[in-house]
């Protein structure tokens, strides 16, 4: 199987969720179980279906993140000393036509998470910046419009 990167921190994010649902979901989850056997009727018994369903939950996302962690190839970036965008650069980039400056930090495709401007080396934009240096431009072809982003700052944290 194939690895894919990830930052300590993404990576210790999927270890603590793990952790969490096996020491403390699951736990949980087998007494809800266990409290609404006691009820009776299994056929009926809204509440130990509920308990059910959301035991498949935890156990399927249990499965999820080991596989996760198991393929994850853990690369701090704060090691990674260079000119150009690599995995775990923060890039501040110009949008030249529409005049507005971003900042993008790209990561793995487990730890994508726009609302924190974390991006996949694997998405259109992330692509488009890899290997890039200060003062060049990436071009990326987006459905709406091609946007082409000047490349500002480059930093490794």
């Amino acid at each position: 199987m194939k690895k894919f990167p990830m930052t300590p921190a993404g990576h210790k994010k999927l270890k603590d969720e793990l952790d969490k649902l096996i020491k403390i979901d699951r736990p949980n989850n087998i007494k809800a179980i266990a409290e609404a056997r006691a009820h009776g009727d299994l056929s009926e018994n809204a509440e130990y279906h509920a308990a059910k369903e959301k035991q498949s939950f935890i156990e399927g996302r249990i499965q999820d993140l080991q596989t996760k962690i198991a393929l994850a190839e853990v690369i701090d970036p704060s090691r990674i000393t260079q000119d150009k965008v690599a995995f775990g650069a923060r890039v501040k980039v110009l949008d030249v036509e529409a005049d507005e400056e971003y900042e993008f930090m790209l990561v793995g495709p487990e730890e994508t998470n726009i609302k924190e401007h974390k991006i996949s080396i694997t998405s259109p934009v992330g692509r488009s910046l890899i290997g890039k240096e200060i003062g060049d431009v990436a071009i990326v072809k987006a459905p709406a419009r091609t946007i082409e982003y000047e490349i500002l700052e480059i930093r490794f944290e």
